[in-house]
């Protein structure tokens, strides 16, 4: 009997045992530690297979619920567990990256709404209204600084009647911010997996392709037009359904747009030799205001249409 595979196998699940309680209660480095929760299991799913990944993401869920309960764990398993399943499934498969990266974002955007669903259904806590609440207290927290600092008045009244239209706007893009969410879970199990591939010399997915070569098809612009003509709509008329919809809608193909824009800008980095250092810069700064964040969304959008790229490299 080759006691190999079981040897690895309970070593990779021990460690992402480890990995979940060091997420849970190291303060600050928890945050960092817990990105590289689904690597265990992307690693022995491509090495021995789904069913035994399975096993070990069921064994580690019943060891972090011992010493951490249930809720984290649950959290865990979801949020990485099960991503790095799909991932190595993706792997083992032979998926191309860009296949792979959407799957384990859909598992994730999933994974988000179990773990709201379980909160809500079963524990019975409102977590948007907790959020909220969350939220306002910090904001509270803030303005109670600057009074102590000295800042006028006024000024703190005007900054706090500019944050309450933004919180309650939040209400209505909770679907927006679940798929964030799970972007950030995705994106963190792919290049944590990629990143641990690489020292190991293991096969991962196929590389993606160039920033600069990103593309969209054209439907995100149709779907962004009708968006926008349902926000108006639904908010003129009070139809909160479609107002919801529509704006979650709208953000979801803005921000698609805002991603090709900044590949429109990278390639136009390439093409006039920019620094990556100074590309960077730039794009951090695009993003932070709000005006240039929209010009660059709208650019890509506008770019499924025109495609610039082409007709910059053509000239």
């Amino acid at each position: 009997m080759n006691s190999k595979p079981i040897v690895e196998g309970g070593l990779l699940t021990a460690i992402s045992v480890i990995l979940g309680l060091a997420s849970v209660y190291l303060p600050v480095f928890g945050l960092i530690v817990e990105f590289f929760c689904a690597v265990p299991i992307v690693v022995l799913t491509v090495r021995q297979g789904a069913a035994k990944g399975f096993l070990a993401l069921m064994a580690s869920f019943i060891l972090l619920t011992v010493f951490v309960g249930p809720l984290l764990s649950i959290r865990n398993a979801l949020s990485f567990g099960v991503c790095g399943l799909v991932l190595g499934w993706c792997i083992v498969k032979g998926y191309g990256a860009v296949k792979s990266f959407i799957a384990t974002l859909i598992t994730a955007f999933v994974a988000q709404l179990i773990v709201i669903g379980i909160v809500t259904f079963v524990l019975e806590i409102d977590v948007l209204d907790t959020e909220m609440t969350s939220v306002r207290e910090s904001f509270n927290e803030s303005f109670q600084i600057y009074e102590q600092m000295g800042v006028d008045e006024t000024t703190i009244a005007e900054a706090r009647a500019q944050v309450e239209p933004t919180l309650e706007l939040m209400k209505f893009l909770l679907p927006m911010i679940l798929m964030l969410m799970a972007l950030l879970n995705a994106v963190a199990c792919y290049l944590t997996s990629q990143v641990v591939f690489k020292k190991l010399r293991l096969k991962f997915v196929e590389p993606m392709p160039p920033f600069a070569e990103w593309r969209f098809p054209i439907i995100i612009l149709y779907i962004a037009s009708f968006a926008i003509l349902g926000v108006y709509w639904g908010g003129t008329r009070n139809w909160e359904l479609l107002f919801t919809i529509s704006l979650n809608t709208a953000f979801f193909a803005m921000s698609i747009g805002l991603v090709q824009g900044l590949a429109v800008l990278s390639c136009a980095a390439d093409k006039y030799n920019i620094s990556k250092f100074v590309r960077r810069i730039i794009f951090v700064v695009l993003i932070l205001n709000m005006l240039t964040l929209e010009l660059v969304a709208i650019t890509g959008l506008f770019d499924m249409i025109f495609d610039y790229r082409t007709r910059w490299l053509n000239r």
